[in-house]
């Protein structure tokens, strides 16, 4: 491993000033279980490694009538172990208890797996379909960018020089509403995803019908995708496999995977439609017994 020189500010006007004087040289570290493993192999060679676990506002685990707000620091094991955030935000838990094993879990974040932006990574279609929103700080302040929109390319993101990730938001979740992540991986031994689908519904009152819905896809395209004809298809029609199977379709229309030696991707899109469709059961399910939302 190349040397580098390291930095742990605890303010995010520090952190900004370090990553900006450096020109491009620097590099954030949340976990670091992507970041310390890229700098191995030789594939990036930051000069300063700045630390931002120290940095309060990305500890920062809350949940409230206004929604969720998790620290890009947060490590995955906290997610899980709230059982409000289980209940409420369930395809978060889904993600983060499945990222690595326990070790991995105890360092990596949700906030620096999305940075790493990879296709396949297990926490986007999460954030895409709860709706949350990225807070980025840098030279010019604070900015905020939809998920679904953060990741460019396989490896890239918005984030420009100077800038870093400060928290993720999440809307508040209402009565009747659930979610679910799922993925698949061909074996144990290879945990990454194949395909990957979160989905995330509201219901109405009766449980019956669909109120509106989001879905979103990884590892089928060079970023994550925002299935967002998926959803709308969804969106006020009743709760049936005839309803769910239209929704399925839409998404796997979308899908754009390549064959490598995971799969083909004729098996991809195929696999795409199964996991909506069980993702989106399972999503319904849970919102049947949520009895109520965020508000107190």
């Amino acid at each position: 491993m190349r040397d580098f020189d390291y930095a742990a500010p605890t303010s995010v006007a520090e952190a900004v000033k370090l990553l900006q004087d450096h020109n491009g040289s620097a590099r954030p570290m949340a976990g670091g279980t992507d970041l310390i493993d890229q700098v191995r192999v030789g594939r990036i060679s930051p000069d300063l490694v700045v630390d931002i676990k120290k940095i309060a506002e990305l500890n920062v685990l809350q949940i409230g009538s206004d929604g969720l707000h998790v620290g890009a620091a947060v490590p995955c094991y906290r997610l899980y172990h709230d059982a409000m955030i289980k209940d409420l935000y369930s395809a978060l838990t889904d993600s983060a208890s499945i990222i690595g094993g326990i070790q991995i879990q105890s360092r990596a974040s949700i906030g620096g797996n999305l940075c790493n932006s990879g296709p396949a990574a297990d926490s986007t279609p999460s954030l895409i379909a709860l709706g949350a929103v990225a807070v980025i700080a840098g030279p010019q302040g604070n900015r905020e960018v939809a998920v679904e929109d953060f990741c460019t390319g396989p490896g890239k993101n918005v984030l420009g020089r100077g800038e870093f990730l400060v928290e993720l938001k999440f809307p508040a979740r209402s009565a009747n509403s659930g979610s679910a992540y799922q993925r698949f991986i061909p074996r144990n031994e290879m945990d990454i995803a194949v395909v990957g689908v979160g989905a995330a519904v509201q219901l109405d009152a009766s449980g019956k019908n669909f109120v509106s819905a989001r879905i979103a896809l990884g590892a089928v395209a060079a970023k994550p995708l925002f299935a967002a004809e998926a959803g709308k298809l969804l969106a006020g029609q009743p709760v049936s496999v005839e309803t769910i199977q239209k929704a399925a379709e839409a998404a796997r229309a979308i899908a754009t995977p390549i064959d490598d030696m995971r799969g083909t991707v004729e098996f991809r899109k195929h696999v795409t439609g199964v996991l909506v469709m069980r993702v989106v059961q399972q999503a319904v399910e849970r919102a049947l017994k949520t009895k109520s939302g965020n508000a107190p």
